[in-house]
């Protein structure tokens, strides 16, 4: 699971947020991966990409709903603290917002599979 900001949420639904940056001990997602994003729906993960915080361009900050990288490095560092910072990696998490269809399947499934294990407890 992914979690966002309320304020990113309408930009990742109309596909304008379409990556990441998020700063961990190890990778916790990898490419081809699913995942859900509250409020979203189901996710599939393009790219997991090792970075370094000062080698993001402005490019990078795009997809990510930022105008620069200056401003996305400065989300960051309201986001994490410094001690994060220098002792985390810092991945570029690529994704898309997987269809309409594919998100009732997928959430028809999860209902199945939480129906069996009610049963399975009664």
């Amino acid at each position: 699971m992914l979690l966002f900001k309320k304020k990113f949420l309408d930009d990742i639904r109309c596909g304008r947020k379409t990556q990441t940056i998020r700063v961990w001990k190890v990778r916790h997602m990898r490419s081809g991966q699913l995942s859900y994003i509250p409020g979203v729906g189901y996710i599939r993960i393009d790219a997991v990409d090792k970075v370094a915080l000062h080698e993001l361009t402005d490019e990078d900050a795009l997809p990510d709903g930022f105008s620069s990288a200056t401003e996305l490095r400065q989300e960051i560092h309201r986001l994490y603290n410094e001690q994060q910072l220098n002792d985390y990696q810092v991945f570029r998490i690529r994704f898309h917002v997987l269809p309409a269809d594919e998100q009732r399947r997928l959430k028809e499934e999860r209902r199945q599979r939480v129906k069996i294990r009610q049963q399975v407890r009664d």
